[in-house]
């Protein structure tokens, strides 16, 4: 799946409000999970949305039901504030915990940080300066960053320099505030010509900027297609490792479709002492609700208890 296409997917399929989904799963938001996970998995909205309809609150509330304790949005801040405020309120009503959303405008086909270009930096940082209210509206802890597609122009050390340069500034915007941006590398696959792409380069760019606001947000899927030896990496990267995202590969859906072993991850994070969220970053590998009780059977199918 193109990540393009899942997040502008993601964002629009809790676009419209369907007060039948709110009534549907309203009745009693502190009901107890019918499943209970060792980890925190994070769905996404319209993962579960042939069971709760369109309305996000009524989503939010299927994915507790479900034993889902949090919950990540690409597209949250395109959401309206009082969108923002009410998927906020049901998820502290559910005790869900806020996942990752995209901070920044990414640009897929041209060079912004990398190019070093003043004016693409102070874009950023100003757009960096508004996810701080979104960030503390939604209760979220981390924001995705994308640095932008390479710049040919340049040799890749200069580009790197920029780069630092751009997120050494983000940083000390955020560490005020206790918010950390975190770097996705993405595979070359799916997103060639992008500067970021594998997780020893996203482990050096960390170790340059030297902030508690910039670490990695490690996408299982992204790696397994960069650069495989999945649980290594993890191991080499993991004191800058603040996020962790999830898609099987191929296809980019849940686990259990695809070649990766999750079982396997899962317990090698439990290992880890990893208490974070693990965001549902991918699609479902079958349409309606059969598609999606699929989903949720994989995952505990996988998941490991401590």
């Amino acid at each position: 799946m193109n990540r393009r296409n899942f997040i502008q997917k993601s964002a629009l399929s809790g676009g419209a409000i369907s007060l039948g989904g709110a009534l549907a799963f309203g009745a009693n938001p502190a009901a107890q999970p019918t499943h209970e996970f060792g980890l925190r998995y994070a769905p996404h909205l319209g993962m579960f949305k042939a069971h709760a309809g369109e309305d996000p609150v009524a989503q939010l509330r299927f994915m507790a039901e479900q034993g889902f304790r949090a919950f990540e949005d690409n597209g949250m801040a395109g959401r309206s504030v009082a969108e923002q405020e009410r998927m906020a309120r049901a998820m502290s009503d559910l005790n869900m915990s806020m996942g990752v959303f995209v901070a920044h405008t990414i640009y897929w086909k041209e060079p912004n940080l990398a190019s070093g270009d003043p004016a693409r930096q102070e874009e950023f940082l100003q757009e960096i300066k508004a996810a701080i209210a979104v960030a503390k509206r939604v209760g979220a802890k981390w924001m995705t960053v994308v640095p932008g597609h390479t710049d040919p122009r340049l040799a890749m050390g200069y580009q790197t320099a920029n780069v630092i340069d751009s997120l050494k500034k983000a940083s000390a915007i955020l560490e005020p505030h206790g918010l950390v941006m975190v770097l996705e590398p993405l595979n070359f696959y799916n997103h060639p010509g992008l500067f970021l792409t594998g997780s020893p380069q996203a482990y050096e760019i960390c170790k340059a900027v030297n902030s508690p606001s910039c670490k990695i947000l490690f996408d299982i899927y992204h790696q397994q297609i960069q650069e495989g030896n999945l649980i290594p990496n993890m191991e080499r990267c993991w004191d800058e490792i603040a996020y962790i995202q999830i898609g099987d590969n191929p296809g980019r859906n849940e686990p259990t479709t695809g070649e990766i072993n999750y079982k396997n991850i899962f317990r090698f994070l439990h290992q880890k002492g990893y208490s974070g969220i693990l965001g549902m970053e991918h699609g479902n590998s079958n349409p309606g609700k059969e598609g999606e009780s699929a989903v949720i059977n994989a995952y505990k199918e996988v998941d490991i208890r401590k």
